[in-house]
């Protein structure tokens, strides 16, 4: 038995829905290779995680698997689809058409997981009117038309971090609910909107701090402090 509400009106942790997308990679894989039935030890292994929380994770959805047999992998694909809505077609704006916001736009991930992109914006005049996917760059001063015509369930932001809360205010005041933000910098929204943040930045210092862990090697600081620039600042 299972539930057709959102998973975020079922109690699945947000540890748990960040997981599920990874399953559905896995599965579209497997099932590539023509592999009909897997186990959990074998889906788990493939997806990086350990046997015990795929378990628990799919226990969320309802689906226990058969004992001996495995998870049927046209089945989970399916129910694991449907439940974090790749199932259907989403369209998706993106705001900032410089080199991150157009390769974003050529992402080729996008439309085998559901997602369209309807419309892309940016300020840059010499940008407005060309061309990517087959989709026209429009002036970012058009912003509530263009969200009119085309009707975004998500934008994407990849716009400078001083512009980026003035276009996220107009796209909420247009209704988008659902916003993915590339620009470096934190952002304020409303309870019912939806924000994800991705700092690209922040992500390579976590990489870099987990480098520098190893001790394989020493990297010298690129600037030298000495020991009265240490007193200096803090005795201010």
């Amino acid at each position: 038995m299972r539930s057709d509400r959102p998973v975020a009106e079922k109690g699945i942790p947000d540890a748990t829905i960040a997981r599920l997308p990874v399953y559905l990679r896995t599965l579209n894989v497997i099932a590539d290779e023509g592999v009909t039935t897997i186990s959990s030890g074998e889906l788990a292994d493939a997806a990086g995680v350990n046997s015990a929380q795929l378990r628990k994770d799919l226990s969320y959805l309802g689906t226990y698997g058969t004992r001996g047999v495995g998870y049927d992998v046209e089945y989970l694909r399916f129910q694991i689809g449907r439940e974090i809505g790749s199932a259907q077609e989403w369209p998706v704006i993106i705001v900032g058409l410089g080199n991150l916001g157009t390769a974003l736009a050529n992402y080729s991930g996008f439309g085998t997981r559901g997602f369209r992109i309807v419309a892309l914006l940016d300020p840059n005049p010499a940008l407005i009117g060309r061309e990517v996917v087959g989709v026209p760059i429009a002036d970012l001063a058009r912003l509530e038309d263009v969200v009119a015509r085309t009707s975004p369930r998500i934008a994407v932001l990849a716009v400078p971090a001083a512009a980026a809360q003035d276009v996220t205010d107009r796209l909420v005041a247009c209704g988008v609910r659902s916003i993915l933000n590339f620009a470096p910098t934190a952002l304020a929204v409303p309870a019912e909107v939806n924000l994800r943040k991705v700092d690209l930045g922040q992500e390579l210092q976590i990489l870099a701090y987990h480098e520098q862990q190893t001790g394989d090697s020493v990297v010298e600081p690129s600037i030298k402090i000495n020991k009265s620039t240490i007193e200096k600042a803090t005795a201010s």
